[in-house]
């Protein structure tokens, strides 16, 4: 996270690049607290249904992993074809957002470690003009759609924080505290 600091050190002129390597190292960070929260509870309470979107933990834990995957692999399609990308063009891509991809937390957990550093290596190498291309891609039901990649980036990192809040709140019910969640954690004081 020592690299934040040369991005934030002229936070107004932050560049949209700069703003999404925010993104993926607070996604990264975030995973890691989640994974070693959930850690703490038993596979039954993992997979109690809890009334959440995808009904337990572990089934909110393996729809992001199905989501990320199945943007990735979207975002592989780029032509830019960056080669931090490779890893996840050689994975199973989900062909529903219910996917299970493991009920096991650590299996679960290997598969978004991997998803994790492939969306740190893939944001560090794109460029401003990349971020500007129009990516066609076709979503789950076949509905193709032409969209610039940095909106698409923004849904993408939206939506992982979307459902790691209701994470956070499933493991609150549960007893267990994720601890700080809050982006300005990686924001680094200004020095003025």
């Amino acid at each position: 996270m020592a690299a934040l600091s040369t991005v934030f050190a002229h936070w107004g002129t932050m560049s949209e690049k700069a703003h999404f390597l925010l993104l993926a190292q607070y996604n990264a960070w975030m995973n890691v607290k989640l994974y070693e929260a959930a850690a703490q509870l038993p596979p039954q309470e993992l997979a109690a249904e809890r009334g959440a979107f995808f009904g337990s933990l572990i089934g909110t834990m393996n729809h992001l992993v199905a989501g990320d995957t199945i943007w990735l692999s979207r975002f592989a399609g780029h032509p830019a074809r960056h080669a931090a990308l490779d890893p996840v063009r050689a994975m199973r891509v989900p062909t529903a957002l219910t996917d299970i991809f493991s009920v096991d937390l650590d299996a679960l957990s290997v598969h978004r470690r991997a998803l994790d550093a492939a969306i740190l290596a893939w944001v560090a190498a794109l460029t401003e003009a990349e971020l500007d291309q129009v990516l066609q891609y076709a979503s789950t039901k076949g509905v193709v759609s032409k969209r610039p990649l940095s909106g698409l980036l923004t849904h993408f990192f939206n939506h992982q924080t979307h459902h790691r809040g209701q994470c956070s709140t499933l493991l609150s019910q549960a007893g267990v505290d994720i601890g700080v969640t809050d982006l300005i954690m990686l924001v680094p004081e200004a020095a003025v």
